[in-house]
C-alpha cells in the first residue's frame, strides 16, 4: 500500500508542477494528433473511460490497464473518418507475459491526402502535390502490482513530415489504476499523466530560402529559416468509474474524467454504457469546458454501439461510435478487437 501511495502521490506532484497554472501557454502546443483518440468504446464514452478500458484498447486511454486483461495476446485496429476528409488508422498487438507484465506496441498514422503546392508566384497551385505524413509509434508496458493496482508506460515516437520538412519527438505516458476505491465493489479510480516528453522542432531542405538584393550585386544567395520549438501537448487526466450490476446479464457502467491541459481550458467528461449478457453494448458520452465559449470542445456528444462474442476460443469486438460536430461533417469510429485466451 505504501508504494501505491508512493506512485500516486509523485504522479501528482509531477503534474501539479508541470500543468496547473499555464493559462499563458494556451495554444502553443503542437503534435496535437496525440490527441486523436482511437477505439470505439471510448469515443462513444465520451472520450471519459480511463478506468475500465482493458487490453490494447487502453494504449491511448490509460497504459496501467492492459496488463488487466485476462488474454495471452491481443489484437485491435481501428478507422476513423475525422474532420476535413482526414483519416485516422490505428492498430496494436500486445501480450500478456503472466507475472513480469504486459508489453504491447502499436501505430497511429494520419491520411491526410495530397494538397496542391502553392508559392508566391504561383498562389493558385504549381502544378505539384505533397502529402503529409503524421505517425506515432508506441512501445506500451504494463503491469499488476497488486488485485486492485496497476501502473503502465507509453514510450511514443512521433514524426510529422510535412513536404521537404519534418519534426520528431519522445513522448510519455504514466498511468495508475487503483480498483474497488474505499472498499467499494466496481469504484475505480484512474491518474493518467500524457505527453511528457521534449520539444519538437521542424528542419529540412524546405526551410532554406534565396533571395537577391535588388541591385543584384551580392548575387543570389541562401538563408535558413529557424523554425520556432513547440512543446507537446501535455495533459493529467483524473477519471472515476462504477460499474454496477443490475442482474446476472445486465450492467451499467458510469465514467468521468476531468482534463487538465498544459495548451487548452480544463475538460470535464462524463460517459455511460449499458451492456446486457456482455453480449451487446450501448453507449453515450458528453464532454464540455467551462471557460473561454469560443474554444469550446469540438465535440459535446457522442454515441455508439458494441458487439462482444466468442468464436472458437478467440473474442471478437466490433465496437462504432458517432460524435456529431456543428462546423465539419460528423465523425465515425469502428474498432475491431480479438483476444486469443
Amino acid at each position: 500500500m505504501k508504494k501505491i501511495n508512493l506512485i500516486l502521490m509523485i504522479l501528482m506532484l509531477v503534474a501539479t508542477g508541470m500543468l496547473f497554472g499555464q493559462s499563458d501557454r494556451i495554444g502553443t502546443a503542437g503534435a496535437t494528433e496525440l490527441l486523436i483518440p482511437v477505439g470505439g468504446r471510448g469515443v462513444a464514452m465520451g472520450s471519459a473511460n480511463l478506468t475500465n478500458s482493458i487490453g490494447v484498447d487502453a494504449i491511448f486511454w490509460n497504459p496501467a490497464n492492459i496488463a488487466r486483461s485476462t488474454n495471452s495476446v491481443d489484437v485491435m485496429v481501428s478507422h476513423m473518418t475525422y474532420i476535413a476528409d482526414i483519416g485516422v488508422e490505428f492498430g496494436a498487438v500486445g501480450v500478456n507475459f503472466q507475472d513480469f507484465g504486459s508489453i504491447a506496441f502499436s501505430i497511429k498514422s494520419l491520411s491526410i491526402g495530397d494538397i496542391l503546392k502553392t508559392t508566391v508566384d504561383n498562389p493558385d497551385g504549381t502544378g505539384q502535390t505533397f502529402a503529409p505524413q503524421y505517425t506515432t509509434l508506441g512501445l506500451s508496458y504494463s503491469k499488476m502490482l497488486s488485485d486492485r493496482v496497476s501502473v503502465g508506460l507509453n514510450i511514443n515516437y512521433v514524426n510529422e513530415t510535412i513536404d521537404l520538412v519534418s519534426a520528431s519527438g519522445l513522448g510519455f505516458d504514466f498511468g495508475v489504476t487503483y480498483s474497488d476505491l474505499g472498499g467499494i465493489n466496481g469504484f475505480d479510480m484512474a491518474v493518467i499523466l500524457k505527453n511528457i516528453g521534449s520539444d519538437m522542432k521542424y528542419d529540412g531542405s524546405g526551410l532554406w530560402i534565396n533571395a537577391t538584393n535588388d541591385d543584384q550585386s551580392r548575387g543570389e544567395q541562401f538563408y535558413k529559416i529557424d523554425a520556432a520549438s513547440f512543446s507537446l501537448p501535455t495533459t493529467l487526466d483524473i477519471g472515476l468509474g462504477y460499474d454496477v450490476a443490475i442482474d446476472a446479464e445486465n450492467h451499467l457502467n458510469f465514467v468521468g474524467t476531468f482534463v487538465n491541459h498544459n495548451f487548452y481550458t480544463d475538460q470535464y467528461k462524463v460517459g455511460a454504457e449499458y451492456s446486457y449478457d456482455n453480449l451487446l453494448f450501448f453507449r453515450g458520452g458528453y464532454s464540455y469546458t467551462t471557460e473561454f465559449e469560443s474554444t469550446e470542445t469540438l465535440y459535446k456528444f457522442s454515441a455508439g454501439f458494441g458487439i462482444n462474442y466468442n468464436l472458437s476460443g478467440v473474442g471478437v469486438k466490433i465496437d462504432y461510435a458517432y460524435l456529431p460536430t456543428e462546423f465539419f461533417d460528423d465523425t465515425h469510429l469502428i474498432s475491431l478487437s480479438l483476444g486469443i485466451e
